[in-house]
Parts: C-alpha cells; structure tokens; sequence
C-alpha cells in the first residue's frame, strides 16, 4: 500500500517502474588462464590476422567482411530490432490521429416525420476531425517494454559482431587449412616423382637383369601408394577453396595463394585476463543484454496488475453540407478519460508473472553458463597452442631422424649391404611423417587463430570498421526517448 502511494504522489513526475532494476549478477572469474603464455603480448585490440605477413589473407578477410552473406544478414536483423525499439516507445506519446466520414442515406417513412416539415429522408452527412489519444505509463509497463526492446537491440547487435568475429577467425582458418593441403600436396607430388624415379630405374635394371621382378613391383606399389594420396589431396584442396569463396561472398571457384605454410609468421598470443571477456566477447554480451530483456518483461508483466489510465478527445466538424463543414458552427469536440484494471483475471496475469520470472532465471542460467563455456574456450585455445607447438617440434625432429634413415637405407641398398625391403620401409614411414608435418603446421597457425577468437577483444571493433558497419552502430539507430 505504502509503494502504490509514493508511485501515486510522483506520477505527474515520472511514474513507477514496477520490477527489479537489473544489476549485473557477481561473477566470479578465476585470477589467470590455467594455461596463459608466459610471452604473451598485448596485441588483443589489434588487427592481428597481420601478423601472419601475408597480403592475400589480408585481402581475404576485407573481401569477406565487405561482401559475405552472414554479415549483411545480421545487420538487417539490428534495423529490424531498432525498429521494433521505435514501435515499442511510440505509446510514450500521445497518439494524434484524424479520420473523415461522408455518409448519405433513406430510411423509411416514420409515422412523425410526416408531422416535421423540411424532414429530410434522404439525408446527408460529413463529418471530419483530429484525435489524440494517450496513456500515461504510470506504473511502467510501457517503459518496461521498452527497455527490453533496447536490450534486444544491443543483443541482436552483439551477435552481429558475433557473426564478424566467427567469419574473420573462419576465413583465416580456410586460407590456413588450404596453406596446408598445398603444402602436403607438394611434399607428395615430390614424392611421387621420387618414387618414379626409382620404378624407372628397376624396370631398366630388371630388364638387364641385374634385379628380380619383387624389387620392380616393390617400387610400384610404393609409386602407387604416393599416387593415392594425390586426388585425395586435390579434392580436398577444392572443397576447401569453396568453402573460403563463399566466405567471402564470390560464387564457388579457385583462391588466390600467398605465402606458403613454411612462409608465415606465427602471431603471438594475445595477452588478457579472465575478467575482460565480460566485456570482450560479443556472445557474452550478448547472453547478458537477454538477461536485461528479460528482467525487464517482469516489470511489464507486474504492471498489469495495476489500473491502465487512458485519455482520448477529438476536434473537428460535422455538416449535412460538405461547404459547411469547417465553418463554426459545425464544429464537434469531445475529450473523455478512462481506467481499467483487472479484478478477477483467473490466472492471465499471474501467468504472464510467473512466465516473466521463469524466462529471467532461464536467462540468468545462460549467461553463467555462456561465462564458463567462454573461460574454458580460451583455457582450451591456450593449451592447444601450447601442445601443438612441443608436438610440431617433436614432429620436425622426427622427419629429419627418418630422412636420414632412409638416405643411409638406400646407401647400404647401393652398396648391396642390405635388400630394398629396408629402403621401402624407410621411404614409406617418411612419406606420412611429412604429410603430418605439413598438416601440424597448419594446425599451429589455426590455434593461433582461435585463442584470438576465444579472446574477443579490441579487433573486432577493427573488423567491424572494415564490413562498414562500427562499434556504435546501434546506438546510432537508437530513436531519442524524448
């Protein structure tokens, strides 16, 4: 009783605002990344695909941001949300309306219309003026239902930048998947020459007789066993090209090539704390503006247990001549007020309470949830690139051990010290040691990029300059309240 009072002595003011205010639920980030980089540097806000040195991928990411799909797509979704934002205030507002009525028509002959004289049958009538309409929102409701539609403008603009940030990390994980497979297609055309090589030469010695048909057959299992790996290879090289073509918004076909996977600079990683991906990463952003949206449909739905109080009036004319329709003593007017609330609504406004209440919690258990899911994202990043990086070392190490294996093997074969049963064996573990290495590297760079994804930061502000689009793109859509 105290509450409807105090709301009832400052409506003229403000009005009430029935619901809970939102204030950002505790959280409760740990101190430091489990796996954090002891050379971390603080490249977070900087366009970072860069710092691989390769103009192409350069390119790639502008042509994407300008021109893919998903990107304009999710713009239309912010216009259509500020729109919605622009509908949802307009009732703050008094509502001015006009309408226009011209009407003529006969009635049957009524007993007393023979009694008046000049009674007219048929008759005429016009009729024109301007209406207002406004409620006054003095509980909140209206202005509930706008801050959850602001809410859902910042989150619908949030996983704009969501989208900006998931295309930049996926077209710089294609363009280094396909850096990959160009490398491992290399390491097995080689090969594959290496292996012809030395079919050629058994079919000459065999045919001189100085090996037996095992050593030629030998050779050309191995040859053909390269050549397996070939179309596989290319195939995959083609699929990978489409898939980065219509990243960028061309028609599927072939990507231009920079620096090889042997070429690229390594980025460093990006340094950061826990606590700044609150702020960072555009899907948690985003999770906590529903979390706003929702907090404030409780207030909506609260209001209506309360009276809606309502004014309405017109002004205008009204003549059985169309010429006389404006002039004085034609004029009509009527203004009128009104107040409806419920008494009893059997569940429809407690329903719609407890519906709100439900849809709050289930936000607020997103938003912890999307929280953790984020902490775990950059820990899983982190340690990627940490393994991938002692694993490539490993791998390297164990591609010069086995090319030497087999430069030895085919020395004691020359030398007729051992059959060339070794020499095969050698050769057909060094063929997917280096496919492997070529792959590993790839793999290193793209972890590269995910802890910049993981992250968020500053550079998707960077990106969203370039897609035309800004940091304060919605906040520039935003219709002044008064």
């Amino acid at each position: 009783m105290k509450r409807l009072l105090v709301c009832a002595g400052t409506a003229l003011l403000a009005g009430c605002l029935m619901g809970p205010d939102y204030r950002r639920p505790p959280v409760d980030p740990p101190a430091t990344y489990q796996y954090a980089a002891k050379d971390a540097a603080d490249t977070a806000d900087t366009r970072w695909w860069k710092q691989f040195r390769d103009p192409v991928l350069d390119q790639l990411i502008i042509e994407g941001l300008a021109h893919n799909s998903n990107i304009a797509i999710a713009a239309a979704n912010v216009e259509q949300a500020a729109a919605l934002l622009t509908q949802s205030r307009s009732p703050l507002f008094p509502q001015l309306g006009y309408a226009a009525t011209g009407e003529r028509q006969r009635s049957l002959e009524p007993a007393f219309a023979a009694l008046l004289r000049n009674y007219p049958n048929p008759s005429t009538a016009y009729e024109a003026a301007l209406s207002a309409s406004w409620e006054i929102d003095l509980w909140g409701r209206i202005r509930r239902q706008s801050e959850a539609a602001l809410a859902n403008l910042l989150a619908t603009d949030e996983a704009r930048r969501g989208v900006i940030l998931s295309l930049v990390a996926s077209v710089a994980n294609s363009y280094l998947q396909l850096r990959g497979l160009d490398a491992q297609l290399q390491v097995a055309r080689k090969t594959l020459s290496t292996y012809g090589e030395s079919v050629r030469l058994f079919e000459l010695q065999f045919k001189y007789g100085q090996v037996s048909k095992m050593n030629v057959v030998q050779a050309q299992s191995q040859y053909e066993s390269a050549a397996a790996q070939i179309p596989l290879l290319e195939s995959q090289i083609a699929q990978n090209q489409n898939v980065l073509a219509v990243l960028i918004g061309r028609d599927p076909g072939p990507i231009a090539r920079g620096k090889s996977v042997d070429e690229l600079a390594l980025p460093p990683v990006p340094a950061g704390l826990p606590s700044a991906l609150l702020e960072q990463r555009p899907d948690l952003l985003q999770a906590e503006q529903a979390l706003v949206a929702a907090n404030a449909q409780i207030g909506a739905a609260r209001a209506l247990y309360f009276p809606a109080i309502s004014l309405t009036g017109a002004f205008g004319g009204a003549s059985s001549e169309l010429s006389n329709l404006f002039k004085g003593s034609a004029r009509v007017w009527n203004y009128s007020g009104s107040l409806v609330g419920p008494i009893f609504t059997f569940g429809a406004v407690s329903g719609q309470v407890a519906q709100a209440e439900a849809g709050q919690k289930a936000a607020l258990l997103n938003y912890q949830l999307a929280i953790r899911n984020a902490f775990a994202d950059v820990d899983n990043a982190l340690v990627a690139n940490q393994k991938l990086q002692e694993q490539l070392a490993a791998q390297q190490r164990l591609v010069v051990a086995l090319t030497e294996y087999a430069r030895l093997a085919r020395l004691q074969y020359d030398g007729g010290y051992t059959g060339y049963s070794t020499v095969l064996q050698a050769e057909q573990t060094l063929f997917p040691a280096e496919l492997n290495l070529a792959s590993l590297r790839a793999s290193l760079f793209a972890s590269a990029v995910n802890i910049y994804k993981a992250m968020g930061g500053g550079w998707v502000n960077e990106a969203d300059k370039l897609s035309g689009g800004g940091p304060s793109a919605a906040p520039q859509m935003l219709p002044p309240l008064f």
